[in-house]
């Protein structure tokens, strides 16, 4: 019977750790080179400062690898013995477990800014970027909360989503920016990006709790059942509530082409999910526009809506919820966007952005008064870009109106006086 071979010598296990740690080390150095994340066109694409904070950022967390990989090296010559030797190993395998988180990071802002290699749509996402900002300074602006970087970024699908500034990352790093994903469908409609910038300023002023429990105490005398759902969708309703505030009706019908679908799709009610479900939330968005602008194609909308899904289809339990909250909806509308809440220090979100700025009336009183200037203007591209927006989007719904509408040039000439950053 052959004789067990005999372990390696406490050198040959230091020589192989110091290879391992060489590996990871390099790689690290690697990840940081930026040029090989995403071309050097694509980063030129974003303005000074977001491209500042996001590459800071970045080679932030591969630096943190690097000399966490530097830290084992010096410790290398003091492991002697048999117990030394293992809890090494165990913090290599550890360093390495850092590099992979670091590298999902890195990949996922890469692969966003990566998105701007082509000088025309670079052009669109700076704008796109440039809205953001304005959307949520128009909240955050008033009670003193500073507006975060925002990355705009395309990609495939149907809705769009956001990782917010200011969360901890796959490597416990803090978000430099909020990323924005905005989809190819909706490029040119992009209202959804005001949904997203909900989310951002809900999280900030801290706004998703005090308003779920608001809309339980609405619903909770008539159906418990629908109280507590609510509740668990505040966040979402937040986020379509601040989108309504900035440019009004403009976003419903972008919304509602996404959340539609088959009878059984649109009343679908996963467990935990955050979203209303889409007949629902379409209602719910009607109502805001109904509460503040009276009748108009938002009833068409929802009468349309009912039509192809009527209740009596809907699974039981979805059916109770909308039993339940339709006749509520005007009470919700009041919760939402006239009641005082502390995050918004006191006053009602509809004080703070008063959504009739937004009605359709007064679009067109804008639109009527700028004339051509409408999108070559400076000083409205400066004060007024939420409302050119909305009223853009509600112009190219109208097919006698959709060929006058040059979203893309808007945006693009938003786009270009934002000053780049360095490629």
């Amino acid at each position: 019977m052959a004789e067990p071979l005999a372990g390696p010598s406490a050198e040959v296990l230091r020589g192989r750790l110091a290879a391992e740690l060489r590996h990871w080390r390099r790689a690290a150095v690697e990840l940081g080179d930026l040029e090989m994340v995403a071309a050097p066109a694509a980063w030129a694409g974003l303005e000074a400062y977001l491209g500042t904070s996001v590459r800071t950022a970045l080679t932030g967390s591969a630096r943190s690898v690097a000399r966490r990989a530097d830290q084992l090296t010096a410790q290398l010559p003091a492991a002697t013995d048999t117990a030394d030797l293992p809890r090494l190993r165990g913090r290599v395998l550890a360093l390495r477990q850092a590099y992979v988180q670091a590298e999902t990071v890195i990949d996922f802002f890469g692969d966003a800014v990566n998105t701007r290699t082509n000088p025309r749509l670079a052009e669109v996402l700076r704008g796109l970027d440039l809205l953001a900002v304005d959307a949520m300074e128009r909240v955050l602006g008033p009670l003193g909360i500073p507006v975060p970087p925002v990355l705009v970024y395309l990609d495939k699908g149907l809705g769009a989503s956001i990782l917010r500034s200011g969360v901890r990352l796959w490597d416990a790093s803090v978000s430099p920016a909020a990323a924005v994903k905005i989809t190819r469908h909706n490029l040119l409609r992009p209202t959804s990006l005001l949904h997203e910038c909900g989310h951002q300023i809900a999280h900030l002023t801290g706004w998703t709790d005090e308003l779920g429990r608001a809309l339980h105490d609405v619903l909770a005398p008539t159906s418990p059942t629908a109280a507590e759902v609510w509740q668990g969708w505040a966040s979402e309703v937040a986020a379509d509530v601040v989108a309504f505030v900035l440019t009004g009706y403009a976003p419903v019908p972008a919304l509602a082409d996404v959340v539609d679908g088959t009878t059984d799709a649109v009343y679908r009610m996963p467990p935990g999910d955050p979203h209303p479900f889409g007949l629902l939330r379409v209602l719910f968005n009607a109502a805001l526009c109904r509460s503040w602008y009276g009748t108009g194609p938002w009833d068409d909308l929802a009468r349309t809506w009912m039509h192809r899904h009527p209740v009596h289809a809907a699974p039981a339990e979805a059916a109770l919820v909308t039993r339940a909250s339709a006749p509520l909806l005007p009470q919700i509308v009041t919760a939402c966007t006239a009641t005082p809440m502390r995050a918004f220090g006191g006053r009602s979100l509809g004080a703070l952005v008063a959504p009739q700025r937004v009605a359709p009336a007064e679009l067109r009183r804008l639109a009527d008064g700028a004339g051509p200037a409408l999108y070559t203007s400076t000083y409205l591209q400066r004060l007024e870009p939420m409302r050119v927006l909305a009223w853009t989007v509600l112009r190219s719904l109208h097919a006698d109106d959709a060929a006058d509408v040059d979203l893309e040039g808007w945006l693009r000439r938003l786009g270009r006086d934002r000053t780049p950053a360095a490629a």
